[in-house]
């Protein structure tokens, strides 16, 4: 009998979910409305946040938070260079450069030592990336903000929920956004959030949001509201429908026992492949730290195998089992060296981590054998393929 295949990731949409959409198509209420703004004021309170704006993408979160900072053409912004495309391409939608730095070993996390020694008088802002769910090292990166008058804008894509030190991740920088696309840690099909406690910086990122139209421009179709409204700034289509938010009431309620269950697997997979030389592990989390466990990266320790990364994850799919790479980075893209001169080696901890990164399946509904079966066969591949 053969196994059945270990996807990367399955969403966990539940009846709840469903009957909410239902009932939001039989509402008439389809585009921003009450669902959406409900959706805000849970997540807001949820993270600890006084102000929640909800958008169709983290990607729009990103590009709103830091329009709504004051970056202008010209502008230099730090950005990891081990994150996903949309961390920079925001930085450049506004005519500003992104300035990449490297990685720390370990956490992938951005190396704050390295942000402060790429500060130019023309930085604004930093972008620090909670890799795979664990959170940076957000004292550092306050302090080096501080320094220098920087604003933070956090990519948290993967940080939902997660915790540093005793604050939540959504309540500590100047923005923090959040992707809810169909692997992440909720999900409302697409869809992002941006958190801050600024309400100046909350105003200016609604109204950009739909058009640049005057704020809560949705009323204008309630009985309260009313048909006028005037273009403040030319804005962007950014808004979140009611049927995206209709998923997340019923997704945010359950975040904290997706998280755990994601949690779980990562024991299950830290107890399996503790043993095999060949694999090292994701680092622990620390005490002061609360991991959302979106991702569980191994890194090979490729002098210890006769195989590349390529040829592992190519057994590991004839196996039936999917996997992924987080990321490559981005100094190794071809627009980022065309365009900014990067060399490969210019970031060599991100260099070196790319070439040894694999991302295993870990979602909520995945079963203590299916993590086994992947560590077996993590094993076996790493066994039969010693270098010599």
């Amino acid at each position: 009998m053969i196994d059945p295949p270990i996807p990367f990731f399955l969403p966990e949409v539940g009846e709840d979910e469903i009957r909410e959409v239902v009932e939001t198509l039989r509402s008439g209420w389809l585009t921003t409305g009450p669902r959406t703004r409900q959706f805000e004021q849970d997540f807001a309170e949820l993270v600890g946040a006084r102000h929640a704006v909800a958008v169709n993408s983290a990607t729009a979160a990103l590009h709103l938070a830091l329009d709504a900072v004051g970056i202008q053409p010209g502008d230099e912004v730090l950005v990891p260079t081990m994150t996903f495309a949309a961390t920079a391409e925001v930085v450049i939608y506004l005519g500003a450069k992104p300035v990449l730095v490297d990685c720390l070993p370990r956490t992938l996390n951005i190396n704050p030592e390295a942000a402060a020694r790429a500060v130019t008088a023309r930085t604004r802002a930093i972008m620090p990336v909670h890799y795979g769910g664990r959170p940076c090292e957000m004292g550092p990166i306050l302090d080096l903000a501080e320094r220098h008058g920087l604003k933070v804008i956090e990519d948290a894509a993967h940080a939902l929920p997660a915790r540093y030190g005793d604050r939540t991740i959504g309540s500590i920088g100047d923005a923090t956004c959040f992707s809810f696309y169909a692997n992440k840690t909720i999900t409302t099909g697409e869809g992002g959030m941006l958190t801050t406690d600024d309400a100046d910086l909350a105003d200016r990122a609604r109204i950009m949001s739909l058009h640049g139209i005057s704020k809560d421009a949705w009323r204008r179709f309630t009985a309260e509201g009313n048909w006028y409204y005037e273009i403040l700034r030319p804005g962007y289509k950014y808004n979140m429908t009611d049927i995206a938010a209709a998923l997340g009431l019923h997704q945010l309620r359950k975040a904290e026992e997706f998280r755990e269950a994601r949690q779980r697997c990562a024991r299950w997979y830290d107890e399996a492949l503790v043993e095999i030389d060949a694999v090292e592990l994701p680092p622990p989390a620390a005490a002061d730290i609360t991991h959302a466990w979106h991702l569980y990266p191994i890194q090979l320790r490729l002098e210890r195998l006769s195989i590349d990364r390529g040829e592992f994850i190519r057994q590991m799919s004839a196996a039936g089992i999917t996997t992924s790479v987080h990321w490559m980075p981005l100094h190794m893209h071809q627009y980022y060296r065309e365009t900014y001169g990067y060399q490969l080696d210019d970031f060599p901890v991100a260099r070196e981590a790319f070439d040894r990164l694999i991302s295993l399946p870990i979602y909520p509904r995945m079963a203590q054998e299916q993590v086994q079966r992947v560590a077996a066969t993590v094993r076996r591949i790493a066994q039969e393929n010693r270098g010599t």
